[in-house]
């Protein structure tokens, strides 16, 4: 519950304080966000399965923001940026349906 209450007040005052990010985030900022997004949908998962963590959502949390952008990063130094983060927006976001469908799968199991 307090996760949850934490991300609403998050929206909330990043809605009303508009933060400027730093031009150099700006093109890793979109990895940034579905690789969260696929933590998020992940814990869910992990919670409807019994087996949800802290500790583990956290790691997981932060380790899949850091490899995302390092891998849009290193592509971006190897010149070759725009399909290294196609791949890794590809990869995620079958992890993101994965999860979805299993959190949806238990919601209506009956």
């Amino acid at each position: 519950m307090a996760a949850i209450l934490g991300l609403i007040i998050g929206v909330v005052v990043g809605l009303f304080v508009k933060p400027d990010i730093p031009v150099v985030l700006q093109p890793y900022l979109p990895i940034m966000v579905v690789a969260a997004l696929d933590s998020l949908l992940g814990a869910a998962r992990a919670y409807f399965e019994r087996s949800f963590s802290d500790r583990v959502f956290v790691v997981s949390f932060i380790t899949n923001v850091i490899t995302a952008t390092l891998l849009v990063f290193l592509g971006n130094q190897l010149g070759v940026g725009s399909q290294l983060q196609t791949a890794v927006i590809v990869v995620l976001g079958i992890r993101i349906f994965s999860n979805v469908s299993s959190i949806r799968r238990f919601i209506f199991r009956g």
